[in-house]
């Protein structure tokens, strides 16, 4: 485990040659990595959000691709196409992968394409292949989606659809940063060159960090608590007052899941071979907000999805 420990230990640092604080949604990042799923990082313009995904790919050693998302994008340019080629004499269909064929996809500015477009992401996250003209490719492991995306009250942007946001493990928001961590930004962003990344972590490593991780126990009372969480988020199931008011549907199973493999991730980095509850609490808040939809009312009253989110949490004991 130490050995482990001082591989994501380096990871962190050869990030944070580049990217200036931000260390918890570093950590959130890594977590989604070694748990197999799919992050969306959320935040204004200027944030360095695509910069942070392009400079964790280039820390580890894997196959990176980017895909800009535009209004005009298509599926096809996504997935691939086929195309018409001349063979021994004779025109055969033959298959052009597109950039959905790597280990790391940065999918930058995902909603500023229609939903049509978008959609082409979702047997690839979910099933780690794609269909075209009736036949399925499998994509390579490990396969891991880092979506940008601005908030959705701007001009020019298409809410992702709720199947489409299903599929992110988590949703990780960016804040401004802090005035000395500004200050450190501008000084390292306007004189020199930018420090060089060097990759940490093999494919193979990735791998097998990955399998480790679903090896930590997480006890039977840890996982009664996720989903006491999950349910509570439910209007028909939960007792807290701010979800029966103002959700209109809460988060499903498939949050349960990802808060035990967060919990499973959170502790392996921490160099425990369990999960706790804690492990449960530090990725709830972006394991659900984005399966967490509000009613109109609440829209009236103010209230937002992190306000339901810290009831729910203050409401359900947390056994240690």
């Amino acid at each position: 485990m130490a050995i482990v420990s001082g591989n994501l230990d380096r990871l962190k640092q050869e990030i944070h040659k580049v990217i200036v604080g931000y260390e918890d949604v570093v950590e959130k990042i890594l977590i989604s990595l070694l748990s197999g799923g799919h992050a969306l990082l959320v935040g204004v313009p200027g944030l360095a959000k695509t910069l942070m995904v392009k400079t964790v790919s280039r820390a580890l050693d894997l196959k990176f691709s980017r895909i800009q998302f535009t209004p005009d994008l298509m599926p096809s340019d996504i997935v691939g196409t086929e195309i018409i080629q001349e063979v021994d004499g004779k025109k055969v269909f033959q298959f052009v992968k597109g950039p959905i064929f790597a280990n790391v996809i940065l999918a930058d500015e995902i909603n500023r394409t229609p939903p049509k477009t978008q959609a082409a992401l979702l047997e690839a996250m979910q099933e780690k292949r794609v269909s075209v003209m009736g036949k399925t490719y499998s994509l390579d492991e490990p396969f891991f989606v880092l979506a940008t995306q601005n908030p959705i009250e701007q001009e020019g942007t298409y809410p992702l659809p709720e199947a489409q946001l299903d599929r992110f493990m988590m949703q990780i928001n960016l804040d401004y940063p802090d005035f000395e961590q500004e200050v450190e930004i501008v000084e390292r962003t306007t004189s020199g060159e930018m420090p060089e990344v060097h990759p940490v972590l093999s494919r193979d490593e990735v791998l097998e960090l990955q399998r480790r991780v679903r090896e930590v126990i997480a006890g039977e009372h840890v996982v009664r608590y996720a989903v006491e969480l999950v349910r509570q988020t439910r209007p028909e199931t939960s007792s807290v007052d701010i979800v029966k008011e103002f959700v209109q549907w809460g988060a499903g199973p498939r949050a349960s899941q990802s808060l035990i493999m967060g919990a499973k991730a959170k502790a392996f980095m921490d160099g425990r071979d369990y999960a706790t509850t804690q492990d449960v609490a530090f990725v709830f808040p972006d394991v659900v907000r984005h399966r967490v939809i509000l009613n109109f009312v609440a829209e009236a009253e103010g209230v937002k999805v992190e306000d339901v989110i810290e009831r729910v949490l203050s409401a359900v004991p947390r056994k240690v």
